[in-house]
């Protein structure tokens, strides 16, 4: 275990040497120091790179022998127990003595490749002057795993695909004064989001030609059903999980219903059960693949039988697994605004009127405010414009507050002030 453990670190070592810091994120770390930090998210999102720009911020004040990285997809690493988990960090210390009596910072990158390594860090937590990190691509390591066994010890970061801003920046393209937008700015920034939509925010996907960019894409697709989903519940129906990710991601911004896709399902010559159709719907959504949004109501009936809206990671997977790309832009900015609600640590509904007009987002942000928002790419049809703000205007009146309607335009210069992004 010590010379893995010195093999591991001086890898790290060289890494960092050449490590420039890529694109600063939006999203960071809790200063919480009595905490334990989590970043949770689908693969590929970049958490590795976040827990390496925390790292070169730290190494201003802080020695490299005081720093632990393991990153648990390495396969000199499987399988690993949590004894032996435990057993590399105290290999550390024996490396270096002195860190018994100096605060340490340990980073674990994929942490939920190690059974019951809750125990470990809960150890080490309450025994040593530490500050942990932790990675995984899981959402029960922030609503299970942690809520259990951290016992209120950690705070969870959820890291997405680039932002609209940050894809700019990876581009190199200089986001403009919003206050200050003329025609020419706005139709650039439209033609650079009709981009953003169409590519996606994935880090890596920001500097490869189009020609790749698909099959990047379903690739990561696979490694996530594979690794996070197939593995982890030991799901033998590989064909049934592949279809039905297909079909969510494909239908973003549609209603979802199971029964229907059982029947959807029946006729594909697929035998399942209901019960199967939301275990497998909870696995996709613990995996951040895609997402269910639901009815706002205060009837719980009324919540649990009406349908779920859809909505995926990213828009450029999306476009991977559809045929028409212009045909579908005003779902793929609907699910832009999702990911952006998220992003900004919103609780997100949809809301029906009493009329049953539908209206986007019915969304709580972290203050306990709430905000009505319509999403439209295109206004310019006078009777979209009334079907919309009808809609609208009907729901203002039964919920009391007022909503916007979302354009490319009111996107850049209101949206994304009002919800800090």
């Amino acid at each position: 275990m010590n010379m893995l453990l010195q093999t591991l670190l001086e890898e790290f070592r060289e890494r960092m040497k050449t490590f420039t810091g890529g694109i600063l994120r939006d999203v960071k770390f809790s200063d919480l120091s009595n905490k334990i930090s989590v970043a949770i998210g689908m693969r590929r999102t970049g958490k590795t790179y976040l827990l390496f720009q925390t790292i070169q911020a730290l190494l201003k004040d802080v020695p490299l022998t005081r720093i632990l990285y393991i990153n648990f997809e390495d396969d000199r690493l499987f399988p690993m127990t949590n004894a032996q988990f435990g057993e590399l960090i105290d290999s550390f210390y024996t490396l270096y003595p002195e860190n018994h009596d100096n605060t340490c910072y340990l980073f674990f990158d994929e942490i939920q490749n190690i059974e019951d390594w809750q125990i470990v860090i809960r150890r080490y937590s309450d025994t040593k002057n530490v500050k942990i990190y932790l990675t995984g691509s899981s959402a029960k390591l922030l609503s299970k795993e942690i809520a259990t066994s951290l016992r209120g010890r950690s705070i969870a970061t959820e890291v997405w695909p680039f932002s609209f801003k940050e894809f700019l920046c990876a581009k190199q393209i200089s986001y403009p004064d919003t206050s200050l937008l003329g025609k020419k700015r706005l139709d650039q920034l439209k033609g650079w989001l009709s981009l953003y939509l169409d590519q996606g925010g994935f880090p890596e996907i920001s500097s490869l030609e189009k020609p790749y960019c698909t099959q990047v894409l379903q690739d990561y697709v696979s490694v996530v059903i594979f690794r996070d989903i197939v593995e982890r519940y030991k799901i033998t129906n590989i064909s049934l999980i592949r279809y039905m990710i297909k079909t969510l991601i494909r239908n973003v911004g549609c209603g979802f219903s199971v029964h229907k896709f059982l029947s959807d399902l029946k006729s594909q010559g697929f035998s399942v059960g209901k019960t199967t159709v939301y275990d497998y719907l909870e696995y996709i959504e613990d995996a951040y693949l895609a997402f269910t949004v639901p009815l706002y109501s205060e009837s719980l009936r009324k919540t649990q039988t009406n349908l779920r809206k859809l909505y995926a990671v990213d828009t450029g997977l999306v476009r991977a697994y559809t045929m028409s790309f212009s045909q579908n832009l005003g779902h793929h900015f609907e699910n832009l605004i999702y990911l952006d609600l998220k992003r900004s640590n919103h609780e997100v509904y949809y809301y029906l009127t009493s009329s049953r007009r539908e209206i986007d987002f019915f969304a709580r942000d972290s203050q306990g405010k709430w905000h009505l928002y319509q999403v439209c790419w295109d206004i310019e049809n006078p009777q979209t414009l009334h079907r919309e703000t009808l809609a609208l205007n009907e729901a203002e009146k039964e919920l009391g507050i007022k909503g916007q309607i979302i354009t490319p335009n009111s996107y850049f210069s209101a949206f994304l002030p009002e919800i800090g992004l």
